[in-house]
């Protein structure tokens, strides 16, 4: 293939465009924001899924203090019948009235067993509500968090959007001065080599693979026509000879 040596050189120019734009759409996929994002939208799935056993939780406990409470009144209820029998001297045998006596003993007993039962229910709701009030703020927290990480996260899409915009024009005007087959084996090439089809001749070592040229090969490039397109016997890419090439 032909080429003139300045629309080789060109190539060079639309490569290191190519590399600058590949950079920066890795940039975008790999933004820390991004798993940062990842990790605090699992801590919000993980505190929502704690807040709803809180609220579960605190729902059982309400049931449970609300049936206490019924069996403290129940029972209330009951000692202050039978203590209104007694007072008013509606019992007269005497046994009847030991039974009654006793009845209201025990009855004293379970209302005080019922309202530990009470008390021990709003000490757990207490530490219940505690403990949601708690992972609200760390839900509210989390969610302060991730809006600030996506807040970042657009701000450095948007930066990044004009810089490719940016190299994408500049691409267009580069792209546009390379010869139609020269351009065709450079995007083929870029394909085959992991996206660098063009590489600078340097100090006798090619600039794509690293590799220094044999004697053999230096002479070859040194003779060849000044448009001949030559390529790198290593890495098979487009070898574009420079001022410093060492030829």
């Amino acid at each position: 293939m032909k080429a003139e040596p300045v629309h080789q050189v060109r190539l060079l120019d639309l490569q290191e465009i190519d590399a600058e734009l590949d950079r920066l759409k890795h940039r975008a996929r790999t933004l820390p924001e991004i798993s940062e994002i990842r990790r605090l939208d699992a801590r919000l799935v993980e505190l929502n899924d704690q807040m709803a056993a809180a609220e579960t939780a605190l729902g059982d406990l309400d049931r449970e203090q609300r049936k206490a409470e019924s069996d403290v009144e129940q029972v209330r209820v009951r000692a202050d019948r039978d203590t209104r029998r007694l007072e008013a001297g509606q019992v007269s045998s005497p046994r009847d009235l030991e039974s009654l006596q006793s009845e209201i003993a025990s009855l004293a007993r379970r209302q005080s067993e019922l309202e530990e039962i009470v008390l021990d229910v709003m000490e757990r709701r207490e530490a219940a509500e505690g403990r949601r009030a708690e992972l609200a703020k760390a839900v509210d927290a989390a969610a302060a968090e991730r809006e600030a990480a996506e807040n970042r996260r657009s701000e450095a899409v948007l930066e990044i959007k004009d810089e490719v915009d940016s190299a994408t024009q500049r691409r267009t005007r580069v792209a546009g001065e390379i010869p139609d087959d020269l351009a065709a084996l450079y995007v083929k090439l870029r394909e085959q080599n992991a996206g660098v089809a063009a590489a600078a001749l340097r100090y006798g070592r090619c600039e794509g693979c690293k590799l220094a040229l044999s004697t053999v090969e230096l002479r070859e490039m040194r003779s060849a026509p000044a448009d001949e397109v030559m390529r790198c016997e290593n890495c098979r890419r487009v070898l574009v000879r420079v001022d410093d090439s060492g030829l």
